[in-house]
């Protein structure tokens, strides 16, 4: 009985030490006292970077303020500006008759040069002066000048593009600079906090810091051939912010904020960034080489219908091989039209865009195992990757000279961009009953004379340039490199919304 007595005090003695333990640290947890019990500590990588270790903070508020304190020093503002050049305007109500020389009246005041100002921003990679930015942010710039937190200035030069990715790297003449850590991209998760930084809006509003969460990851959006894979945030994100580094707590790079969905224009909760993996992959190859290196497999894909997916009891992300490239990796590996992949190395598709974004991250050559399978039965297939042509909009590197870009793409001589007609794009466009021969209008500037005096917009079909008729991208560049330089050319164009014919006409940039 004593013994018993003994061992009920004992067991008494010890809940109420626990029980003294819990309150405390609860207590002190309510009162915002346990910062003060413990050192944060701060360690650096060994050769610089912004990434933070250990116990850092411990509380959300002091892990926003020191992600912000070591990454500002590494985001960069980049001022570019354009020269647009245009056709002075000139009448002449005698034009064609014996008295066209001795009238020729030009409207006064009409600027023929003028100064484009864009902004945006980036961040340092490397310590001698690398920088990544968005793509969009530097095309077509004749000048580029990249601001420094500290407010120092300096020029900046065009490593090199990759319109696909949308990513340029950017150099400027300095050393011993601050730089960004990069993360994990296999690490990220949904709900997982983030902080966006850039210059929104106006210069005025450099180093902005936003926060938010990871709303969602493998947003795909697609564009011809491209297939881009975006992160998803609701850290607010506004012109300006593009280029500028998306990082995580520990004060790494997870991402290059690229895009917004809008209707009004500005921030509405929905941004996208660029992956860090992807990152990864492009930048170091325009660093090297100035253009990036991709795989091709050659073939024309589609989702495949739910109903088949369900019948065949296929991943969800089951791609469907409609056309085979003649002479492609995919032919010489015996992938056939009509073909479901439904797995790449054994990795099972999720959605069936993944086929081109995991196909360009690898180099020609490479070999990958695709699990396809063909009327009910599952096979494997090896096949050993082409190369995707590295001409176009694939990638491109710039040098400035005497403050002069590069040679200017289509959309920065004439104002859009087209397409050849894929079935990705017929179906985003919605143009499967379509079977008129031409290109198709991807994108158009709303500031260029294509869209507000040649009524160019998105989803018509270009079926004849300069009275050539053209079928696909190839035949529209043949038709225009014959125009002469300052030119005007007429435009035959189809409205697929109407079904009618347009007729349009556009000047060539005088050389």
């Amino acid at each position: 009985m004593r013994r018993t007595r003994t061992l009920s005090i004992i067991a008494l003695v010890v809940i109420a030490f626990l029980a003294g333990v819990f309150f405390t640290t609860a207590g002190a947890n309510l009162l915002g006292l346990s910062n003060r019990a413990t050192t944060p500590t701060l360690a650096r990588e060994e050769n610089g970077g912004t990434r933070i270790e250990g116990a850092a903070v411990n509380s959300l508020e002091e892990a926003f303020v020191a992600v912000a304190e070591r990454v500002n020093p590494t985001v960069v503002q980049i001022r570019s500006e354009r020269v647009i050049r245009r056709q002075p305007f000139r009448w002449n109500p005698f034009e064609g008759t014996p008295f066209e020389e001795f009238f020729n009246f030009r409207m006064p005041d009409m600027p023929e040069e003028f100064r484009s100002q864009g902004l945006g921003s980036g961040v340092i990679i490397r310590a001698d002066g690398y920088i990544v930015t968005n793509n969009h942010v530097v095309e077509g710039a004749d000048e580029l000048q990249v601001v420094l937190h500290d407010g120092t200035t300096y020029d900046a030069e065009v490593v090199g593009t990759d319109p696909q990715s949308d990513l340029a790297v950017l150099k400027i003449d300095a050393e011993n600079l601050p730089y960004i850590s990069m993360g994990d991209a296999s690490s990220l998760r949904v709900g997982q906090w983030v902080l966006a930084f850039g210059s929104p809006l106006s210069p005025q509003l450099s180093n902005t810091v936003t926060a938010g969460i990871i709303s969602a990851l493998n947003r795909y959006y697609s564009e011809g051939p491209a297939v881009q894979n975006f992160i998803q945030t609701d850290a607010a994100i506004n012109p300006g912010n593009s280029g500028g580094p998306l990082v995580n707590l520990r004060g790494e790079l997870i991402g290059i904020n690229t895009a917004i969905y809008t209707r009004t224009g500005g921030y509405q909760g929905i941004g996208f960034a660029i992956p860090v993996d992807i990152v990864q992959y492009v930048v170091p190859q325009l660093i090297e080489t100035g253009h990036v290196e991709r795989a091709r497999l050659g073939v024309q894909y589609t989702a495949a219908a739910p109903s088949v997916i369900k019948a065949l009891n296929l991943p969800r992300g089951a791609a469907q091989v409609v056309t085979v490239e003649e002479g492609s990796a995919a032919e010489k590996a015996g992938i056939k039209p009509g073909d479901l992949i439904v797995a790449i190395d054994g990795q099972q598709l999720t959605n069936h865009l993944e086929l081109s974004k995991i196909i360009s991250t690898h180099r020609p050559g490479d070999e990958v195992k695709l699990t396809i399978n063909r009327d009910g039965e599952t096979r494997t297939v090896t096949v050993k990757l082409g190369a995707a042509p590295s001409e176009g909009a694939t990638a491109s590197r710039r040098r400035t000279q005497s403050g002069r870009g590069a040679e200017s793409d289509l959309m920065e001589e004439l104002g859009f961009s087209i397409a050849d007609i894929t079935p990705e794009l017929a179906r985003r466009f919605n143009l499967e009953d379509t079977d008129v021969a031409g290109v198709l209008i991807t994108d158009v500037d709303p500031n260029s004379a294509a869209y507000r005096e040649a009524n160019l917009r998105r989803g018509l079909i270009i079926t004849e340039v300069d009275r050539k008729p053209v079928r696909n991208v190839e035949e529209f560049e043949k038709a225009y490199q014959a125009i002469k330089p300052g030119a005007t050319f007429l435009l035959r164009l189809y409205d697929p919304q109407s079904g009618g014919t347009l007729i349009t006409a556009l000047q060539k940039p005088g050389s």
